[in-house]
Formats: C-alpha cells, sequence, structure tokens
C-alpha cells in the first residue's frame, strides 16, 4: 500500500487521457459503487471496455501529480450506494498489482540498468533507487542488453542535458521496434526531466513507459507493476513537501571506491530566475541529523575515507526534527554578511549547516567532508571557522557566482551584488588558509551587455578560481526568466561569451596552481585510482579538490619517518602505495587542470595537519 500511502499526502493524483485508471473491481470494498472522477473536463470510468487504440486515438496515459483531485475526493465522490447488492465474488479480484503487496517480491528477479546524467545528486538519487529496486526483488544487471527495464536519470537544468535524453530514447525506441521487440525493455525516465516533461515524454511514440519524478522513487515498483498490467504509460511527478529518504540505506554504485555520497536536504527555496530546480525537485527539506550522523559512522566503519555532503543549497540545511531543535544552539544561523539577501522569509529555529558539518566532522577524524552545492547566501563567519579548525573538513568551497554583473545578479535574483560577492571572498580566504574556489558562470542571459560581460571577466580575473562550470544561458520553461524575460542574446554572441570567460578561467586557474607548486610540506592527497593516461601512474584529489598525478614508488610509513631516516634514497623501510592511502606529495608541475608530483610518504590526516602547523610555526 506505499502508492496509496503516498497518494493520501496532500500531494494529487492526475488522472490524464485515461478511462480506467482503476479496474472497478479494485474499487469495490472502499467506495460500494463504481468510482467516477470529479475533475471537470476528465473522463468517467464505467464498465465498458476501452476501445482500441486507432492512429487518432490519443494514446492513455495514467499520470500522479500534485494538480487536480486528490484520491481520498475521488473516494469521496463514490460514496451512492448502490442499488443492487454486489456479488462478493465478483467485486474481489485475486490480485491487483498495484493494491496487493505484502507478503511478495514485486521483481521476482527481473533485471534493471540504470544510466545516470547531470549532476551529482543523481547519482545519489540512483543509489537509492537501486535500493529500492533490489528490496522489491529486483537485480540489477551489468549490461543494459541484459536488462528487463532500463532506466535514465536525468537532469533538466539545461537544454544540452535535455537533448541527450531524447537522443538516447531515440536508441531506444529503435530496439522496441527492431526485430528482437519481443525483447526490448520498459524504459523509465528519472529524475528532474521526468518531473518536467512528464505529458511529452508519455506522448512520444513508444518511447517511454515509466516516468517519475525525484519524490517519487519508491513508488517505482508499484508503477511498474501499473504498466505491465495495463499497458499504458505510467507517471508519478508529485512533489513531496517531507521526503527525504532518509531511511532507505543507498546501494552504492561503486563500492570499491573510497569516496561517497550522502544527500543531506533536497530541494531550494532560492528561485532564481533562470532555474528549474525549485519546479522539478520542490522546496527545500532536511534530513534528520540523527539518520545523518547513522550513515556517516556506517560508511566510516566501511572504510570510506571521504563523504560529499549533498543538497541542492546545501548550506541552508535547517534540520527542525526534534533532535535537531535539541542540539541546536543557534550558531551559523545568519547569512554570509549585509549585501545578501533572500527571496523568501527565512524561518528561525532548528540545527543549521555549521552545526550539522561540527558533528558529522568528529565521527572520524580521520574522513575526509566535502559539502555541494551551497549557495553564496549562507557562509557565514563560524562556518569558515569551523573549516579553518578542522583538518577533516577540506578548503575547497564552491561559490556559484553565475554572473559578475550586479544588474544581471538582479535580474538572476541572486540576492547580492558584485561587491558583497567580493567581501565574502576576502572573508574566506582571511579565515581559511589556502582555500580552494570555485564557481558557476553563465553567459549571454537576458539582457546581458557587453558591459555586463566584461564585468564578469573582471570577475573572474580577480577571484582567480581553481575550478569553473561555464555555460551558455538555456531558456527554461516554466522559470521566471522564461516567463517574464526576454532571451535577447543572439547564440553566437552567447557562444563568443562563453569563449571568453573560459580563456579568462584557465589563465586564472593556471595563476593559483603555479602559485601552489612547491607548497612546504605539500599537499595531502587521497589515492583515488590509476592515471586514464599512464595506468603506471597514480592519480589522487588534494584538500582542494584538484587532481595530482605522480609516480608509483616505494614511500616513506609516515612523515615524520620520511623527516628522521637517514636512508633517503634508499628501499629500506619503504612501503607501496595503495588504494585509498593518504599521501603526501609534493608539486612539481602544473597546468590550468591537474598537477604532477613526486609522493613522499604514507600520512594521516591527523599528522599532516600537525606537520602543516609546525610549518607555519617555523618549527622543523
Amino acid at each position: 500500500m506505499a502508492l496509496f500511502a503516498s497518494l493520501a499526502r496532500p500531494a494529487r493524483a492526475t488522472l490524464l487521457s485515461t478511462s480506467r485508471l482503476y479496474p472497478r473491481a479494485a474499487f469495490a470494498s472502499l467506495a460500494h459503487a463504481p468510482p467516477t472522477i470529479p475533475a471537470k473536463d476528465a473522463p468517467t470510468t464505467t464498465t465498458e471496455s476501452t476501445p482500441k487504440a486507432t492512429k487518432s486515438t490519443k494514446k492513455k496515459h495514467i499520470v500522479f501529480g500534485n494538480r487536480g483531485p486528490s484520491l481520498q475526493d475521488f473516494l469521496n465522490s463514490t460514496t451512492t450506494q448502490p442499488s443492487t447488492p454486489l456479488d462478493p465474488t465478483k467485486t474481489m479480484p485475486d490480485n491487483i498489482p498495484y493494491l496487493s503487496v505484502q507478503g511478495r517480491k514485486l521483481g521476482a528477479g527481473a533485471k534493471y540498468f540504470v544510466e545516470v546524467y547531470g549532476c551529482q545528486m543523481n547519482f545519489n538519487d540512483t543509489e537509492i533507487l537501486m535500493a529500492i529496486m533490489n528490496g522489491a526483488g529486483y537485480t540489477k544487471a551489468d549490461d543494459q542488453s541484459e536488462a528487463d527495464i532500463v532506466f535514465l536519470v536525468t537532469c533538466a537544468i539545461r537544454e544540452n542535458a535535455e537533448t541527450r535524453i531524447w537522443n538516447r530514447l531515440a536508441d531506444l525506441k529503435r530496439k522496441k521496434l527492431g526485430p528482437q521487440k519481443d525483447r526490448a525493455p520498459l524504459v523509465g525516465v528519472l529524475g528532474c526531466m521526468a518531473e518536467r516533461l512528464k505529458d511529452k515524454l508519455l506522448d512520444s511514440d513508444k518511447m517511454v513507459d515509466l516516468v517519475c519524478g525525484p519524490d517519487a522513487y519508491r513508488s517505482i515498483p508499484h508503477l511498474l507493476s501499473i504498466s505491465e498490467t495495463t499497458r499504458q504509460g505510467v507517471a508519478n511527478v508529485m512533489l513531496s513537501a517531507d521526503e527525504t529518504y532518509a531511511d532507505i540505506v543507498p546501494m552504492r554504485i561503486a563500492p570499491e571506491s573510497f569516496s561517497a555520497h550522502l544527500s543531506i536536504m533536497r530541494g531550494c527555496n532560492n528561485m532564481c530566475s533562470f532555474c528549474v530546480v525549485p519546479f522539478t525537485r520542490g522546496n527545500e527539506r532536511s534530513r534528520a541529523i540523527d539518520s545523518i550522523l547513522t550513515e556517516v559512522k556506517q560508511l566510516s566503519d566501511a572504510g570510506i575515507k571521504e563523504v560529499t555532503l549533498l543538497g541542492q543549497n546545501v548550506n541552508s540545511y535547517r534540520d527542525t526534527s526534534g533532535d535537531g531543535v535539541q542540539l541546536a544552539a543557534g550558531v551559523g544561523a545568519e547569512l554570509s554578511n549585509p549585501g545578501f539577501n533572500t527571496i523568501y522569509k527565512r524561518k528561525d529555529g532548528g540545527m543549521r549547516f555549521t552545526e550539522l558539518l561540527d558533528h558529522v566532522s568528529q565521527v572520524d577524524p580521520e574522513m575526509r567532508i566535502r559539502f555541494t552545492s551551497p549557495h553564496p547566501k549562507d557562509f557565514p563567519t563560524a562556518l569558515l571557522h569551523l573549516m579553518a579548525e578542522r583538518p577533516n573538513i577540506c578548503s575547497q568551497i564552491h561559490m556559484p557566482a553565475q554572473s559578475g554583473s550586479t544588474a544581471v545578479l538582479s535580474r538572476m535574483r541572486r540576492g547580492y551584488s558584485r561587491d558583497a560577492y567580493f567581501e565574502l571572498v576576502d572573508n574566506i580566504r582571511s579565515i581559511v588558509p589556502g582555500v580552494a574556489l570555485s564557481s558557476d558562470f553563465i553567459t549571454g542571459f537576458c539582457g546581458e551587455t557587453e558591459a555586463d560581460h566584461l564585468d564578469t571577466m573582471d570577475l573572474m580575473r580577480r577571484v582567480e578560481y581553481e575550478m569553473a562550470y561555464m555555460f551558455m544561458y538555456s531558456r527554461r520553461e516554466g522559470t521566471h526568466a522564461g516567463r517574464r524575460l526576454e532571451d535577447d542574446v543572439p547564440e553566437d554572441v552567447k557562444l563568443r561569451r562563453l569563449q571568453d570567460i573560459i580563456g579568462v578561467f584557465h589563465k586564472g586557474a593556471e595563476n593559483q596552481f603555479r602559485s601552489r607548486l612547491g607548497t612546504p610540506g605539500g599537499e595531502c592527497v587521497l589515492v583515488e585510482g590509476r592515471s586514464k593516461r599512464d595506468k603506471s601512474r597514480w592519480v589522487g584529489r588534494a584538500d582542494g579538490g584538484y587532481k595530482i598525478i605522480f609516480d608509483d614508488e616505494m614511500i616513506q610509513p609516515s612523515i615524520a619517518a620520511a623527516l628522521t631516516s637517514s636512508d633517503q634514497s634508499g628501499t629500506t623501510g619503504r612501503v607501496p602505495i595503495k588504494l585509498g592511502d593518504y599521501v603526501q606529495v609534493m608539486t612539481t608541475s602544473a597546468t590550468s587542470t591537474s598537477f604532477q608530483g613526486k609522493a613522499i610518504a604514507r600520512t594521516t590526516l591527523t599528522e599532516f595537519s600537525q606537520h602543516q602547523s609546525k610549518l607555519r610555526a617555523g618549527i622543523n
């Protein structure tokens, strides 16, 4: 009954282009009358058989969404008692797949395959999806050719992301219409694109069988049962006010990796004028701290060396559960500086991100903690001091500027000016030593002038980011900009400006990387695997998030041993480099994207931090 449990919430079920959403007998014991649909323009459920589709008949779909009559409205409309008693033998079906789920596995060994597109949040969602599917009796296929069901976990942030999905769906459609069409898999489109384009996806001729939004993954086994039983396209795109999947233990995509992602909140309240996220993932809601700390402890016990906390606006986390309120001390509740504001009214109370990060970082001092993606408005000074004090909180901050023009930032509804952003950058660099900064930029936004573009390049030159994600503006339907602003910058101008900012970024990143060359004490690198270009070499990430590539050689067992060893060139007492090690690496050269280096010693986060502190204090 999990599907109906979700339908009973304030979110509503909308019935589009279907004359038989629920078999009449299925509701006989609930309503005692043939069900009808109270929607003004919706068709009425009858006992007649549904006519076969013709070329002029619109394909029928079953859609659960936040608009239209709720399930309760549906049931309330059917309270009239029948004129004659119902025959129980005709009204109690043996098996209704989406009602009777207790005591059986829906999957029955069927195989699924997942293709993931887009952000890190989608990868975390995929791990949740895999746990749900395995719990329902499905098994994960190693190859798409083995799968009974193919899921595409999608992104809707830009037009190019959606174009990739449409092209992939066309490939899968050819299989459905090909000589082996009897063996063609069901196709499900999940994630942000699913919520945004549900009707278009279902109407696409024989492309998609199932559509599911980010808040409805629990219902997927039920939706598959409905689709297989009715031979209709089915969708659940209900947005939830409280779904965080906190009780589901994710099934990791790469169990051999020493890094993991952990979702701490979902949704976004910022309503930036260019962004679809509030419409595809709903309002912000945060996981309770106890469930987060439990999962962090489980990851630590499993040997994970690095955890990235995820959220659409991760640093606006606010836990209002009993434990969150009880443990909260009111630290870090303010905005970054007086130059920042919000389009929505901020609420008081609950545990904020600074306090959560404090608790998380204490679970395992030898496990690195990162977080993404934050908003510049939510960097109170207390958060910065915490990052500076805790060796296992990485000195890396993503600060999406989006533009360097105050006028464009205002049209984007970002809630700050370029001057407020500069003030925050200065504050961060003064408090967090050696911090690495990254950002997002959109070029060619509505009304962007050449002067605005020059402001953006000026901001990038002054900040000099170590990493940046840069894109041309892509109009999204339903957003404030899509409805109210004109996309008036020509495509060729957008492309030229994009190339301009990419060039500025690379120069700045190269300057930053060169300034880090030969840093006293080196870099603490988590060994992630072999270099793609040279399998004989290792690649890992430093505290700042940038890649360092180094030779596979025998190294000292600790920094202390390296400092005291009398045999600097020999192999006595040396140890091999292993996947998942923390290694002290001295950088030797740099480009705008990575470093080359020489491994010196195996280390720990605690030892490396103590060594750095001694160097800063002038102690050898």
